[in-house]
């Protein structure tokens, strides 16, 4: 069986090393660092197929250290011990020459795997290099993040891609024998999703299943021999914390058609629905709230009704709870009263209650004056009495603002008339 084209067309040398000139290129960071002979322990952090496991290699290889390599997928604590042991024996500490361990996708290793490594970055004995397709402030401990440098490998440009195919056309040894004309690449670009590896297998099997030498290739000639498109959504990584934030941002920016296209990414990447709707729940009350209180009963009986039912009738509930509250009216009072609250209560929290507030369930207490002078609201008209409810050290300090809607404006009206000489309402 042939090797695939994007293991063929994988790059030897930091000249061949395509993209990503603020690390490799001439005045790059990573490229200055190799020169130097000093390269220290890191994480590169990048979308899938952008080439993280062929820049370790070839920085392995352009120091000449010895190079050993896991993958957080079948690894263990003990595989972790076992090579390093092997590291150690093969380099040394203090030596120009202390070997690489690189650890592909170590954002799947768990604490006690990662607190594995800590010792041997601490004293020298590898330099690590992992490869993570997720956010390390979220996957990586801190102890080891503070151990290693991060460096970011951007997603290829559509230049980037096109170059890379034109590569293969004129430099594999395969499909170097064929005529080939890219007239279009749009679908190749599009059903790659930027994964230059995905690409590239693509591009092999487009061509190989062509009958002749001369292949043109067209959007229509690539859709017609490749499946559809996978949705990019990892419901466990990034992705899953991008698409919900844009999810949310979204409908507190009121646009029904991006929140309900960024719900169908969830819904078609297989996510939980019970997380869908919790999210929705959280909305209904931190970003709408006081301006339509009818929002979080619209949410709550949305994810009592897609438990009910589950997928696929649920995504017309989701849906119809995703539009109601894109086109609600926003306020993040209620949400910002408990923030300040909360905050206040953190310098505050052992202020005594007034003593007309508090609960007399004994003579005694009744005696020393729990409970007197407290104003039973409904005996007084329009049920309400004018008192202090705050501790005296904290009175008048205003926690809830209503903002400007309709309705928070008609509760604005409703504290003015009754606290408008404490408030300011």
């Amino acid at each position: 069986m042939n090797t695939p084209l994007a293991e063929r067309l994988r790059p030897k040398t930091l000249d061949d090393y395509l993209s990503q000139q603020h690390l490799v290129g001439e005045n790059g960071s990573l490229r200055q660092a190799i020169n130097a002979g000093i390269i220290p322990s890191f994480i590169l952090w990048g979308p899938p197929g952008i080439g993280k496991t062929t820049l370790a290699t070839i920085i392995a290889e352009t120091s000449e250290r010895p190079f050993f390599a896991l993958s957080a997928i079948n690894s263990g604590v003990k595989e972790v011990r076992d090579v390093i042991d092997r590291a150690k024996q093969s380099g040394g500490l203090f030596t120009p020459k202390n070997p690489i361990l690189f650890i592909d996708e170590i954002h799947r290793f768990s604490k006690s795997q990662q607190d594995s490594l800590l010792g041997a970055v601490e004293k020298g004995w590898v330099t690590l290099i992992g490869a993570t397709t997720e956010n390390p402030s979220f996957e990586v401990i801190p102890a080891l993040q503070s151990r290693c440098q991060v460096y970011i490998l951007k997603p290829f440009e559509k230049t980037d891609l096109e170059a890379l195919l034109q590569r293969a056309i004129k430099e594999d040894a395969i499909l170097s024998k064929k005529n080939i004309s890219l007239k279009e690449t749009e679908a190749l670009m599009r059903l790659s999703g930027g994964d230059a590896r995905k690409l590239l297998n693509m591009f092999e099997l487009v061509i190989t299943t062509e009958p002749t030498n001369d292949v043109v290739i067209t959007n229509e000639m690539v859709m017609s021999k490749v499946q559809r498109n996978t949705v990019l959504y990892d419901k466990t990584g990034e992705q899953h914390y991008d698409i919900i934030s844009a999810f949310i941002k979204s409908i507190r920016g009121s646009d029904p058609n991006a929140a309900v296209y960024y719900l169908a990414r969830m819904i078609e990447g297989g996510e939980d629905v019970k997380f869908i709707a919790r999210r929705l729940i959280i909305a209904a009350s931190e970003d709408i709230g006081n301006a339509n209180p009818t929002a979080l009963v619209v949410a709550n009986n949305c994810f009592t009704a897609v438990t009910t039912i589950g997928y696929p009738e649920a995504r017309i509930i989701l849906s119809q709870c995703v539009t109601y509250l894109a086109s609600s009216a926003k306020s993040n009072a209620s949400y910002m009263a408990i923030n300040k609250a909360q905050a206040l209560v953190k310098e505050t929290g052992d202020l005594s209650v007034p003593l007309p507030l508090r609960n007399a369930p004994t003579k005694l207490m009744k005696d020393i004056g729990y409970g007197a002078e407290y104003k039973y609201s409904h005996d007084f008209p329009r049920n309400f009495a004018y008192q202090e409810f705050l501790p005296k050290e904290i009175a008048n300090t205003k926690l809830y603002d209503p903002s400007d809607n309709t309705r928070e404006n008609a509760l604005r009206a409703f504290l003015k008339a009754r606290w408008k000489e404490k408030y300011q309402y």
